[in-house]
């Protein structure tokens, strides 16, 4: 397929005009904590673009570098997960179509050695190769073809939400969360959680007993609202209570049908 339908760069912005319809008009919304900002320096860093498109691979390496990142590009699986060790990205691009290793499996093997957040780009749309690429460790996931500035945007927003060290631990019943240590337990058994699900449960429990829309989680803890994506959440609050309750724990994130979601006892 040609790089030029996987990454659209001939097309105006599309944040210029709003939302097809025009301008939607958003409510105040209700007070709620919001995740700790940065400056606008912290959100470069050092970028791994796993691609075996030459073509997509150039124009990334070229975006991104324009957007101040650092940026080494691997064309094949192997390749990806060798100079992930001897990069030490902040990030990692990550295509599923590789030629050798498929996409999920080096995201497995990445997650596994560590929590660098993932953003994976695959053609593959349908939900269960969605949740797939999510439950093998990803952070993030985005459908070919796709916009520039969005890719920009989903790359800021996994950046932007890197953890201030030292911060104070989190409680609601036997739950506990440290935003410094990024360790989640529940009594004595240590929930591991991918960067994106922890990011969630910090939001939620930092709003503990109220009930945050998915569209507000979309905007709060992904930085972007694209209308058309909240079964994200959906896949990503299934993963999450399934790790909080798999020892056997009592409920603890609830839905509200028609609302949104909330932690509490």
């Amino acid at each position: 397929m040609a790089s030029g339908s996987l990454l659209r760069r001939d097309r105006a912005d599309p944040c210029a005009s709003g939302l097809p319809g025009g301008p939607r008009a958003v409510a105040p919304p209700d007070p709620v904590f919001r995740l700790g900002g940065v400056s606008e320096e912290d959100l470069t860093g050092r970028v791994l673009v796993v691609e075996d498109d030459e073509d997509i691979a150039d124009v990334l390496r070229r975006s991104l570098r324009q957007e101040g990142h650092e940026v080494r590009s691997a064309a094949s699986g192997e390749d990806g997960l060798r100079q992930a060790v001897e990069f030490v990205p902040d990030l990692v691009v990550l295509d599923l179509g590789l030629p050798d290793i498929d996409g999920v499996e080096v995201c497995r093997r990445l997650r596994a050695d560590g929590d660098v957040p993932i953003l994976i780009l695959t053609a593959r749309s349908d939900t269960d190769d969605r949740v797939e690429g999510l439950d093998a460790g990803a952070d993030d996931y985005l459908v070919k073809p796709f916009e520039r500035d969005e890719l920009l945007a989903r790359m800021r927003a996994l950046l932007r939400r890197r953890p201030p060290r030292g911060t104070a631990s989190l409680t609601v019943g036997d739950l506990v969360l440290n935003p410094g240590t990024r360790e989640v337990t529940r009594g004595e058994r240590v929930v591991d959680l991918t960067n994106r699900e922890f990011e969630l449960l910090e939001f939620l429990m930092r709003n503990e007993r109220l009930v945050i829309s998915r569209e507000r989680l979309l905007e709060e803890v992904w930085g972007y609202d694209p209308t058309s994506m909240t079964n994200t959440i959906d896949v990503f609050i299934s993963n999450l209570r399934r790790k909080l309750e798999e020892g056997g724990e009592d409920r603890i994130l609830h839905t509200k049908r028609g609302a949104g979601y909330v932690v509490r006892v």
